[in-house]
C-alpha cells in the first residue's frame, strides 16, 4: 500500500520560515516525480515545486523563496519554505506519480498571518 504522511505545517509570522516533510513508502522514490502542491480555499490546487531526475521545477510565486529536497535513504521528501507570504496560505500535499499513476498525501496546513 502506497502512503505519503506529511508534516510540519502551522502557524507563521509573514518573513517566517517553515519546513515540510512527507515521509513516503519507498516506492514513491521511484516513480518519475515527486513534489509539492497547493489548495487555498475557494482556489484549485496548484503546483509548488517537482523533483524529476532532470531537475527541479518550481511555480513563479515561489522561486527564490521555496526548496525542495528528498532524502531516500529516509524515505522523506522535504518543502523548505522562507520568507513567507499570507498568499501562501494553503493546505500542501506532497505527491509522487509515473504516468497515469498519482498518490498525495492527506494535507498539511500552512497559515501565514501576522
Amino acid at each position: 500500500q502506497v502512503q505519503l504522511v506529511e508534516s510540519g505545517g502551522g502557524l507563521v509570522q509573514p518573513g517566517g520560515s517553515l519546513r515540510l516533510s512527507c515521509a513516503a513508502s519507498k516506492s514513491i522514490f521511484s516513480m518519475y516525480v515527486q513534489g509539492w502542491y497547493r489548495q487555498a480555499p475557494g482556489k484549485q490546487r496548484e503546483l509548488v515545486a517537482t523533483l524529476t531526475s532532470g531537475g527541479t521545477n518550481y511555480a513563479d510565486s515561489v522561486k527564490g523563496r521555496f526548496t525542495i529536497s528528498k532524502d531516500n535513504a529516509k524515505d522523506t521528501m522535504y518543502l523548505q519554505m522562507n520568507s513567507l507570504k499570507p498568499e501562501d496560505t494553503a493546505v500542501y500535499y506532497c505527491m509522487g506519480g509515473s504516468g497515469s499513476r498519482v498518490y498525495w498525501g492527506q494535507g498539511t496546513q500552512v497559515t501565514v498571518t501576522s
